[in-house]
């Protein structure tokens, strides 16, 4: 079993297999479940990303102060016009990434991946690979076995909490989790893998929680686009052969003790960030007035 991503990698690399296969091992001894179950337990939380991606494309979710409200429709309806700058497919994942911050905030069922505010990047960035390669289940839930890997390593040995670490470490482990999800489902090696997580975790670095009136919302829906954009390109480094050279772990490690220099007002807080601007104070006035 192992407790760090060189861990992971090393039994990868002895036994000459995936990164999801050595994950679905270690899942089955954790847990005493047979490989059938562990994937049914899979397919049922892709059921629910799945959903939530597209839950809100079609039309705008009632949330409250409406902060987002619409935003997965408008970025989808985009997608189709045929002047998009990033292509119709990249705007279709960032819709979807809104569509799982949408359908969070109107109370709707999600699967917090790694935390509900972050819960559109795994999903949109899973989604978006199989629909650009052609993929099928077993490829989709390879991705999500990786990303949940590389994840519960960093729950381990850092922070998933925005009121601990950050957006960094909400936003960002989400990110660097797809990433490394997005290189198994193209048949990247083990070792892409991982430096595709660590460029992803190293591009966010730093980057504060202010969401506005204390609402899972705004900033919170766009980092999941903007993430999910991250988690890709960071992907593509990988493939193409670039190598981060600080090993994920001790990327991991910077961006837990970033997240404990941050000061009070910067995480998740409302009190720093664009949710301290006069127009964040405005309207979190509207929303909470008596």
């Amino acid at each position: 079993m192992y407790t760090t991503t060189a861990e992971l990698w090393q039994e990868a690399q002895q036994k000459q297999v995936a990164l999801s296969d050595i994950i679905l091992e270690n899942e089955m001894k954790l847990t005493g479940a047979s490989k059938e179950a562990v994937l049914d337990r899979l397919r049922q939380t892709f059921g629910v990303m799945s959903l939530a991606a597209s839950h809100a494309l079609s039309q705008p979710l009632p949330t409250v102060g409406s902060l987002i409200e619409g935003v997965a429709q408008t970025q989808y309806q985009y997608s189709q016009s045929g002047r998009t700058l990033c292509g119709p497919l990249l705007n279709r994942m960032m819709a979807r990434a809104f569509s799982c911050s949408e359908t969070n905030a109107a109370m709707g069922r999600i699967c917090a991946a790694p935390t509900a505010g972050a819960s559109g990047i795994i999903p949109a960035v899973i989604l978006t690979v199989a629909e650009q390669l052609g993929g099928n289940e077993e490829m989709e839930l390879r991705g999500l076995l990786v990303s949940s890997g590389i994840g519960a390593v960093i729950t381990r040995n850092a922070t998933v909490s925005g009121a601990e670490g950050g957006c960094q470490a909400e936003c960002g482990v989400a990110a660097a989790m797809a990433a490394a999800a997005a290189v198994e489902m193209s048949g990247g090696s083990a070792e892409q893998a991982l430096h595709a997580a660590a460029f992803a975790l190293i591009n966010i670095m730093g980057l504060i929680c202010d969401p506005i009136a204390g609402l899972v919302q705004m900033p919170c829906a766009h980092r999941n686009a903007s993430q999910a954009m991250n988690a890709m390109l960071s992907a593509d480094f990988a493939l193409a052969g670039q190598k981060c050279p600080i090993p994920l772990d001790e990327v991991i490690d910077a961006m837990y003790k970033t997240g404990k220099m941050l000061p009070m007002q910067l995480r998740e807080t409302a009190l720093g960030g664009i949710a301290a601007t006069p127009t964040g104070k405005r309207l979190a006035a509207q929303i909470f007035k008596p």
